[in-house]
């Protein structure tokens, strides 16, 4: 009989005691998911690494953009700049070696 008086009071103890140990499971899971997810304060450095390479790449884009824009205003039917359609001709045709240089006038 005394083993059921000490098992029962061991039981209520342990109700009573589930549901804070389930809230602070799930705090702690959600505080180190915060801190160690993909999207925590871990990952912020990596993405300062990933923004700066990105930036990179499009600072090349626009140069190359830039150097495109030119080529295309060089190539405008109204006002052709003759060594540039040359230049292409040239290259599109395959009539041009390839130790040829082509010297700008311009």
């Amino acid at each position: 009989m005394v083993r059921t008086v000490k098992t029962s009071a061991f039981r209520r103890t342990m109700k009573r005691a589930a549901l804070p140990a389930i809230g602070f499971t799930l705090m702690a899971f959600f505080g180190a998911y915060a801190v160690l997810g993909p999207n925590g304060i871990l990952a912020y450095g990596d993405y300062k690494r990933q923004l700066v390479k990105r930036e990179k790449h499009y600072a090349e884009l626009d140069q190359q953009r830039t150097v495109l824009k030119n080529r295309v205003a060089l190539l405008d039917p109204d006002h052709a700049n003759p060594d540039m359609v040359d230049e292409m001709v040239r290259k599109e045709l395959n009539v041009a070696h390839p130790d040829e240089v082509i010297v700008p006038l311009k």
